[in-house]
């Protein structure tokens, strides 16, 4: 009782000894900005996030928040040393000190308190918006204790390391003058860091384990897929690719193809075997080989006579959303062809960190490749060339072309959904949009060519002005973290946050230098927890994007919504 009451008194500790580091009690302006990052953390950001999500934003920002602090009393600590050496009486005596803490300790508890009860309310506020049930589990508690347990874990680790830099400068010390020796300390100490969390946890750790199970998980197949008996399609007993070569994505693209009474029940109209040509990372050494071996399976299946000819971006592993690929096929009763090639075995997590240039190096092979063997067809004769994709694979899509007006003289239509923020294209008609249009849903050249859409119906519709052939449709959600995320965001405010916000964005998100960065980056992790279109979930967008992109003839409104029904309805393959 009586050592509580000492505390009580003096809520802090002295370090062991002045020269301490590791052992020393933590700054009180330090741990005053730390624990403003976590409040502003807890505000809301693009999509609703668990709490133990929430656990570990307050953690890492409240440790930025920690270093900032401690930066800024150490500068002001230094600029105010030559006074107070002069003038010692200045010093502020102990008991402000601890007066300072217990003030701290009071008021950081309180506001603690409120500002988690107010994260839970701005919480159920935004999953209103995205139409989700507003009942959320908000463990406040243990929200609090996982800030503070990975705070100081990253707080510790900063302090070993700065006591090694210290030992360095003074080995280095013994050999060389001391300004030399701190700056050798410091750079040596920042490469150990930089390259051991790169190489050594980063590459060697996190994308090694990733990339094993990866490719482990390539030679498996999903349960119920088997192998297709067509010969319009990849890994048949008639294809070039064997079953094994496609891997697991190429298997589940290519063992769900809907046939073509399936396509008739739906559609009422006569239809055909769809073409699927899907190449496997297994079958070639270069993607030049890879693209010469898809043009010579789509001439094996005869897709140059189709009235659709697709390509398709995939993502990390090869994977293709079945939900933009079936409704093509079923407007056109299966007088079509895709064709994708896949050009990792990464995960898309870690195929966006380490790999995407892979995506649009592995797309403009593939696009040239089609195009070059389709322009051999008499122009009367060819079929509409379009392409698509979704996420890593919009962005290989956009990769293949220069700039929007290469994209429209190379191909016949385009559906693009939840474009990631670096892809070419986007950004450039987004940068250039026409005026007052906000980010989320901008107007480009009056939407003579290209349209965005987060609700097709609507969204589609709007500008007034002519829409032309060839048509783009970006698939885009305002509350898609993947299609806002940026390291700028650390430091910049992003355009996404201007008014008019997005409709399913809470008027009470803000920016805040690298808390917000952090937020958006959580985002991308439950940017799936949510139904579309929010988040980076676009349903059956699709088929709205495929009936005004290229409409078969006499395609009606009511053609499109009876489609719309069935995907909705339907369970997907994989």
């Amino acid at each position: 009782m009586r050592r509580t009451l000492a505390f009580a008194a003096r809520p802090y500790l002295d370090p062991p000894s002045p020269s301490s580091v590791v052992r020393r009690w933590p700054g009180l302006t330090a741990l005053c900005f730390a624990t403003v990052f976590f409040w502003l953390s807890l505000t809301p950001s693009l999509v609703p996030r668990p709490w133990y999500l929430q656990g570990v934003i307050g953690g890492i920002t409240a440790a930025i928040g920690y270093a900032i602090g401690a930066l800024l009393d150490w500068a002001f600590r230094s600029a105010l040393r030559p006074l107070l050496h002069r003038f010692p009486r200045l010093r502020p005596r102990e008991r402000w000190r601890a007066y300072a803490w217990q003030a701290y300790y009071v008021l950081s508890v309180g506001l603690t308190i409120l500002t988690l009860s107010e994260s839970a309310r701005m919480q159920r506020e935004l999953r209103r918006l995205q139409e989700m049930p507003e009942t959320l589990t908000w463990h406040s508690m243990m929200i609090a204790v996982m800030a503070i347990i990975i705070c100081f874990a990253l707080l510790a680790v900063a302090r070993v390391v700065r006591l090694g830099t210290r030992k360095l400068i003074r080995l280095l010390g013994r050999f060389v003058p001391r300004p030399v020796a701190i700056l050798g300390g410091l750079v040596i100490s920042a490469l150990v860091v930089v390259f051991g969390a790169r190489d050594v946890v980063f590459d060697r750790g996190v994308i090694d384990i990733a990339a094993r199970i990866a490719e482990s998980t390539d030679k498996g197949t999903k349960e119920g897929i088997v192998q297709s008996g067509s010969p319009y399609v990849s890994g048949s007993p008639d294809s070039l690719i064997s079953w094994e070569e496609l891997g697991y994505e190429g298997r589940n693209f290519t063992g769900s193809v809907p046939s073509a009474e399936r396509i008739t029940s739906v559609t009422d109209r006569r239809a055909q075997e769809p073409i699927r040509v899907y190449v496997g990372r297994r079958t070639f050494d270069d993607f030049t080989e890879g693209a010469r071996l898809a043009v010579d399976e789509l001439e094996r299946t005869g897709a140059f006579d189709r009235e659709v000819l697709a390509v398709a971006g995939t993502t990390g592993m090869g994977w293709i959303n079945s939900t933009d690929a079936e409704p093509l096929e079923f407007l056109h009763g299966g007088d079509t062809a895709i064709v994708a090639m896949q050009y990792s075995y990464l995960p898309s997590w870690v195929s966006f960190l380490v790999d995407k240039e892979q995506a649009g190096r592995a797309n403009r092979a593939l696009v040239a490749a089609v195009r070059e063997r389709w322009l051999q067809v008499p122009e009367e004769d060819r079929p509409k060339l379009v392409v698509f994709g979704e996420s890593l694979g919009a962005y290989g899509v956009e990769a293949a072309f220069e700039s929007p007006d290469d994209l429209l003289s190379k191909v016949d239509g385009a559906v693009l959904a939840g474009s990631p923020n670096f892809s070419p294209i986007r950004e450039e008609v987004t940068e250039h949009r026409d005026p007052d249009t906000p980010v989320w849903l901008p107007e480009y050249r009056n939407g003579r060519n290209f349209r965005f859409a987060q609700w097709p119906e609507k969204d589609l519709a709007a500008p007034s002005g002519t829409w032309r052939h060839p048509r783009v449709v970006y698939l885009q959600n305002a509350s898609d973290a993947i299609a806002w995320w940026s390291p700028q965001l650390a430091l910049t405010r992003p355009q996404w946050l201007k008014e008019p916000l997005g409709r399913d964005i809470t008027e009470e998100v803000t920016w805040f230098p690298f808390v917000t960065f952090w937020q958006t980056t959580v985002d991308m992790a439950v940017s799936y927890g949510v139904e579309a279109p929010h988040g980076h979930r676009y349903g059956t967008a699709s088929v709205e994007a495929w009936a005004s992109v290229v409409p078969p003839a006499g395609w009606a409104e009511a053609d499109t919504a009876k489609l719309k029904r069935f995907m909705d309805a339907r369970e997907a393959p994989y």
